[in-house]
């Protein structure tokens, strides 16, 4: 865990990655996710040096997570998808939906 984290981080780590484990991720993936949880919440508070923009204007992950609890997992949000069309360069992305988006990242 890095130093900069604060006690309440690093329990908030040690528990969603305990969670994880308890649903069956291996110990590595459960470490990542619950990494990225706690690097998520602290750039959205503007504690981390750098943040991605996605970071930053996204909703938090718990929020996200309590959506999703009642419906089942979306997959990832419009924004990750055009984010990743723009970064491998797919002709027009501005004009696609979602699954569209998917369909043109081969996520379907």
């Amino acid at each position: 865990m890095p130093k900069a984290w604060t006690d309440k981080q690093e329990r908030e780590y040690e528990h969603i990655r305990d969670s994880e484990k308890s649903r069956g991720a291996s110990a590595t993936r459960a470490k990542e996710i619950a990494a990225r949880t706690v690097n998520k919440n602290r750039a959205q508070s503007g504690q981390a040096r750098t943040a991605s923009r996605s970071s930053v204007q996204d909703m938090s992950p718990q929020r996200r997570g309590g959506q999703r609890s009642h419906s089942g997992a979306q997959g990832p949000t419009y924004e990750q998808l055009y984010n990743e069309a723009r970064q491998r360069k797919i002709d027009g992305r501005s004009k696609m939906n979602k699954s569209q988006l998917a369909h043109a990242l081969g996520r379907d």
